[in-house]
C-alpha cells in the first residue's frame, strides 16, 4: 500500500506541476526575459484565460524588438481577439522596416483583417511580380484578327490594399487595352512592326488606378496572326444578300404562276362564255329565219366569208415542211 500511496503522490505532483507550467509558462517568460522584452508573468496567465496562446504574443514581441520595433501587448491581443494573423503581420513589419517601406502597425492589422496577405503584398513591394495574361483577341481596322500575350509586372501599393481591386481587375483592365489599342491600328502588319504601341497606349490609360497595385510594365510576350475576321464577314454578306435574292426571287416567279393561273381561270372563264354563246348561234338564226329577218341569200353570203377567212388563215399558217428544211 505504501508503493502505491507513493506512486499515487508522484504521478499527482507531476500532473501538478505540468499543470502549473501550463497556465504559469514560466520557461515563455524567461525567454522574453532573456530577449529584452519585458513582459509580466501574470500577464501571461491571464492570456490563458482570455484564450490567447502566450507563445504567438511574446514570439511576436521578441521579433519586433529584435528589429528595433516596439508592440505593445494589448495591441498584439487586439489583434488576435479580432480573427488576425499576429505572426503575418509581425513579419511583414520588421520586412517593411528593412526595406524602408512605411507601414504602421494600424495599416499592416487592417490589411490583414480584409483579408489579404500583408506580409506578401511588402515582398510584392519591395520584389515587383510578373503576371501573364491569358491570350486576348482583337481585330485591327483591316479585318485580321491578331491573338497577343502580355506579362504584366506589378507593384503593391500598400495604401491602397484596403478596398483596392485585385489582380483580375488588373488583367481585365489590361486586356481591354490591348484590344482598343490593336482595334484602332489602321493595320495588323503595323501592330506586329511595333508591338511596343500597345504597351504605351495601355500605360498611358492609368488602368491602375483603383487597385491594390501599380503597373510597372507592359511587354508583349508573343503575337499571333489568326483568321482573315473582314474575309470571313463579307462571305457572310455575301451569302446573306444570296438568300435574300433567291427568296426575293422565288417571291416573283410565285406571283407569276399565280397571275398566270389566274389568267388561265380567266381564260377558261371567257372561253366558255364563247361557247355559250356559239351554242345559241343556231337557236338565234333558225328564229331569224322563222321571222323573216335573215334570207337564204344572207346565210350563203355569210359561209362564203367563214370559208373565205379560213382560207386566208390556212395560207397564214406557215408550213411544217419548211420548218424542218
Amino acid at each position: 500500500m505504501e508503493i502505491g500511496a507513493l506512486i499515487f503522490l508522484i504521478v499527482a505532483i507531476g500532473v501538478g506541476i505540468y499543470i502549473l507550467f501550463f497556465f504559469i509558462p514560466v520557461a515563455l517568460w524567461f525567454s522574453a526575459l532573456l530577449s529584452g522584452v519585458r513582459i509580466s508573468l501574470i500577464q501571461l496567465v491571464f492570456m490563458r484565460w482570455r484564450r490567447v496562446p502566450p507563445n504567438v504574443i511574446v514570439r511576436a514581441m521578441i521579433e519586433a524588438h529584435k528589429a528595433g520595433l516596439h508592440l505593445t501587448r494589448d495591441d498584439l491581443e487586439a489583434h488576435y481577439l479580432a480573427g488576425g494573423h499576429v505572426e503575418q503581420v509581425t513579419h511583414a513589419l520588421v520586412s517593411a522596416s528593412k526595406a524602408n517601406i512605411d507601414l504602421p502597425f494600424k495599416m499592416a492589422t487592417a490589411i490583414d483583417l480584409a483579408g489579404r496577405d500583408v506580409y506578401e503584398a511588402v515582398q510584392m513591394s519591395v520584389i515587383p511580380k510578373v503576371i501573364n495574361t491569358p491570350p486576348v483577341t482583337a481585330v485591327s481596322k483591316d479585318g485580321i484578327q491578331l491573338i497577343a500575350k502580355a506579362r504584366v509586372t506589378l507593384r503593391a501599393n500598400i495604401r491602397q490594399l484596403v478596398g483596392g481591386a485585385g489582380e483580375e481587375t488588373v488583367l481585365a483592365r489590361v486586356g481591354e487595352g490591348i484590344v482598343s489599342s490593336i482595334g484602332s491600328s489602321e493595320s495588323h502588319k503595323t501592330v506586329l512592326e511595333n508591338p511596343d504601341f500597345i504597351s504605351r497606349v495601355v500605360l498611358e490609360k492609368g488602368l491602375d488606378a483603383g487597385t491594390a497595385f501599380e503597373i510597372l510594365s507592359i511587354d508583349i510576350a508573343d503575337i499571333d496572326i489568326g483568321k482573315n475576321i473582314g474575309a470571313v464577314l463579307q462571305t457572310d454578306q455575301a451569302d446573306a444578300d444570296l438568300k435574300i435574292a433567291q427568296a426575293k426571287a422565288e417571291e416573283r416567279r410565285a406571283m407569276a404562276v399565280a397571275t398566270e393561273q389566274e389568267n388561265k381561270a380567266l381564260a377558261q372563264a371567257m372561253r366558255a362564255k364563247v361557247i355559250e354563246a356559239e351554242a345559241e348561234v343556231p337557236m338565234a338564226m333558225a328564229e331569224a329565219f322563222r321571222s323573216g329577218h335573215l334570207g337564204v341569200m344572207d346565210y350563203y353570203r355569210m359561209k362564203n366569208i367563214e370559208a373565205d377567212t379560213s382560207m386566208r388563215e390556212n395560207i397564214a399558217k406557215p408550213n411544217p415542211k419548211d420548218k424542218k428544211k
